[in-house]
Parts: structure tokens; C-alpha cells; sequence
């Protein structure tokens, strides 16, 4: 599995604590657009494993995280790099808008 779900209880460990730059997708079960982006970032994971960690919260089942960087709305793309969130991307977006997004962080 090229996408990783983390909840409340291993965010810290999983994405905070990871060497690796970490892309983190908050979505929710009802949101259509959410559901839309799954097969987008699935490819993306496998496109860049091994430069960026993927992962997934449902914002539903995982409420301190969305509390703690403050999301009101999803999908809501973070990326984060040593234990720090450096740039997010929010609303539904195509593939080349995504991997844009991603290479002005590792180029």
C-alpha cells in the first residue's frame, strides 16, 4: 500500500516524526470530491515513493488532528516537513495541480 491511514493516536510517530517530506490528505466518508482525488493520489504515492510519504485522515473519525491545524473544509492537502506544516493545498484539484503543488517542495 502506497497510501498510509493515521489517526489521532499515531499522526505524531507516523507523519510528524517521519524523515521524509509527508503529504497528508484529510477527507472525509460523504465528501464526493474527496472520493474523486482517492485514485489521484493513489498514482501520485506510487509516482513518488520513496521522495514523499502519502497519508490519509478521516477528518470524521479523527478530530484533534483537523482541530489542531484548523480544517473547516475538505479535501485538505498538507504537506509537512520535519514536524512542520509548509504548504496545503485545499479544495479539489486535478492531478497536474497536485504534482505541481508536490515539486515546488523537492525540486
Amino acid at each position: 500500500m502506497f497510501v498510509t491511514d493515521v489517526n489521532d493516536e499515531n499522526f505524531e510517530q507516523e507523519v510528524l516524526n517521519s524523515e521524509v517530506l509527508s503529504f497528508v490528505d484529510f477527507w472525509a466518508d460523504w465528501c464526493q470530491p474527496c472520493l474523486r482525488l482517492n485514485p489521484v493520489i493513489d498514482d501520485l504515492a506510487k509516482e513518488y515513493q520513496g521522495r514523499i510519504n502519502f497519508f490519509k485522515v478521516n477528518v470524521d473519525e479523527n478530530s484533534q488532528i483537523a482541530n489542531e491545524y484548523g480544517i473547516r473544509s475538505v479535501p485538505y492537502m498538507l504537506l509537512i516537513k520535519d514536524g512542520e506544516a509548509i504548504d496545503v493545498l485545499v479544495g479539489s484539484h486535478s492531478k497536474p495541480q497536485i504534482e505541481y503543488f508536490l515539486t515546488q517542495q523537492i525540486a
